[in-house]
């Protein structure tokens, strides 16, 4: 299946927010969607000295509160608001940036109007939910001169960056094969089974709202695997095939494996991580066979001489994700985790979706 470029339309940055200048002082932030991953944006950037949270959002108007009251009693700021509509948040001209912290179909949707409103944005992971929000998401951030920080914590994690700049120090001479294990499929709670609107804590398994735990892992596992071999453009061709739920209404692949090829002949291959055989993680080959591999808390190569070669490669000092963010927010620079490789990342699960529903409906056995 042939995985090309896509154009979408959309009305992206106002021309009299284009240029915005910099903070000076503490940078101001909003932070839209208050689950699990928003309080933990919430908590980091409470913790830094030069951001202020002014403004938190959520649908739910307890979770709003809840964390508006928190933002009270941590920084002893009385004047945080809080909304139940992301674009009133959005609207505020004391904001200098936010963050996204929502379901995946909402990611490209909400990042968007941030930037219309000339707001920098910390994006969680996927990038973006279909190809085409991706396009026009990371066409708005570099139009509109937006600094963007995807949530990819792999990027600041010390073990990830060694193993990244081993391989792009050429310890591996040309990589012409990565494998990206991500954890496995899984499927949503049975007893949500009917339900008329997005179900709390379970919409990651519908595919109208998420991409399961293909979308869930494609952001960090898969960005790190492209950053390490240096691939800057989407795959010409891909193939593979995933079990998907043919029963409620959960509906994203609970099992997959498919394999990206790119003009220069290198091959990304991403499954889940039972089906190979160094299981969750990345691991970069060379020509030669030689291999170097990375997984949260592990890191491991064909030989041990592969990774010496890294004390003599530039490893900047490296700030997390949040301080790193609020640091580029003031100056202007890029981030650990840009918009162009984030939005490649993401494409990586929507082709292999592409291809494995593609194969089914070939077969019979559904519609793409």
């Amino acid at each position: 299946m042939q995985f090309g470029g896509v154009a979408a339309a959309f009305n992206l940055v106002p021309t009299r927010l284009l240029g915005r200048q910099a903070p000076t002082g503490t940078v101001r932030v909003g932070v839209i969607g208050l689950g699990g991953s928003g309080r933990r944006h919430l908590d980091a950037l409470l913790s830094l000295d030069d951001a202020a949270v002014c403004a938190v959002c959520d649908a739910d108007p307890a979770k709003a509160e809840a964390a508006r009251r928190a933002v009270g009693v941590r920084s002893g700021r009385c004047g945080c608001g809080g909304y139940s509509d992301s674009r009133e948040l959005c609207a505020r001209s004391d904001l200098d940036a936010v963050v996204v912290a929502v379901p995946d179909y909402l990611h490209a949707r909400i990042a968007l109007e941030a930037i219309a409103c000339g707001k920098d944005v910390f994006g969680e992971t996927p990038f973006a939910h279909t190809h085409a929000e991706g396009v026009a998401l990371a066409a708005a951030v570099t139009r509109g001169r937006r600094v963007w920080q995807t949530g990819n914590e792999q990027r600041a994690d010390p073990r990830f960056r060694r193993a990244v700049a081993a391989v792009r120090g050429g310890a591996l001479g040309r990589v012409v094969r990565v494998e990206v294990g991500l954890p496995g499929g899984g499927r949503g709670p049975l007893q949500a089974a009917a339900f008329g609107g997005v179900p709390e804590h379970h919409w990651r398994w519908v595919r109208t709202w998420g991409g399961g735990a293909l979308a869930d892992g494609i952001g960090r596992y898969g960005d790190t695997a492209l950053w390490g071999a240096g691939i800057g453009e989407e795959p010409v061709s891909v193939c593979g095939a995933g079990e998907y739920p043919n029963d409620g209404p959960y509906d994203t692949a609970t099992a997959f494996r498919f394999t990206c090829a790119y003009r220069d002949g290198t091959e990304v291959e991403v499954a889940d991580g039972g089906r190979l055989e160094k299981g969750i993680g990345v691991r970069w080959i060379g020509r030669g066979g030689a291999w170097i591999w990375v997984t949260e808390g592990a890191l491991d190569a064909s030989d041990g001489k592969l990774l010496e070669t890294v004390r003599t490669l530039p490893l900047s000092p490296c700030a997390d994700l949040h301080r790193d963010f609020i640091s580029c927010v003031r100056t202007r620079r890029e981030t650990l985790a840009p918009a162009g490789a984030a939005r490649l990342a993401a494409a990586l699960a929507q082709a292999g979706e592409w291809a494995m529903r593609g194969r089914l409906a070939r077969a019979g056995e559904g519609d793409v």
